[in-house]
């Protein structure tokens, strides 16, 4: 054989290989994708999120800490204007995200703070109200984690107040229409 014939045969090897990987790869991607679901976006906290919130600030007041819900539901819009925050508009970056990329956006997180004796706000980490020797924040965060909730300090990003149940569901699952269960 000729090294042009052999030229062309392994081309030819080589184009059929492609074309047959390119098959398999789109067909592999269709099975992996989800079909969009046409649901409703959550107008509120999820049922479940929302019960467990009460737990939070029931649990924390019995440890002597007074904690405030200072952020739960949010709509994509306001999601957007938070994100404009320290970009196009005045103020401090507060989030990483657009609207429809948070789990606000979906029912499915709080975000807290402490509240003083004389009812101020405040996002002291260090703080010990009840002057067991451990920050109430943090045991907060326990009280949090104990009823099954992701904190956000644990992130790369820290957002210290944050607090979701994510129910296994990615963002990506999220937009694409899946919802967690109304009960656990």
């Amino acid at each position: 054989m000729s090294a042009s014939k052999r030229r062309s045969t392994v081309n030819s090897w080589i184009l059929f290989l492609l074309v047959v990987g390119a098959c398999l790869f789109i067909y592999y991607q269709s099975e992996n994708v989800k079909e969009k679901k046409n649901v409703p976006h959550p107008t509120k906290l999820h049922p479940v999120v929302e019960k467990d919130k009460d737990e939070l600030i029931k649990r924390a007041k019995a440890r002597g800490i007074s904690i405030v819900i200072t952020d739960g539901f949010r709509t994509f819009d306001e999601q957007d204007k938070l994100y404009a925050k320290g970009r196009s508009d005045k103020g401090d970056i507060v989030t990483t995200v657009r609207g429809g990329e948070s789990y606000h956006n979906y029912g499915l997180a709080i975000d807290f703070a402490l509240k003083t004796a004389n009812g101020d706000v405040v996002w002291d980490m260090q703080r010990d109200s009840n002057r067991n020797g451990k920050a109430d924040w943090m045991e907060v965060v326990a009280i949090a984690k104990d009823l099954g909730f992701s904190w956000g300090g644990d992130w790369e990003f820290k957002d210290y107040p944050h607090l979701q149940k994510d129910f296994g569901l990615s963002i990506e699952n999220l937009k694409n229409g899946e919802r967690p269960p109304e009960q656990e």
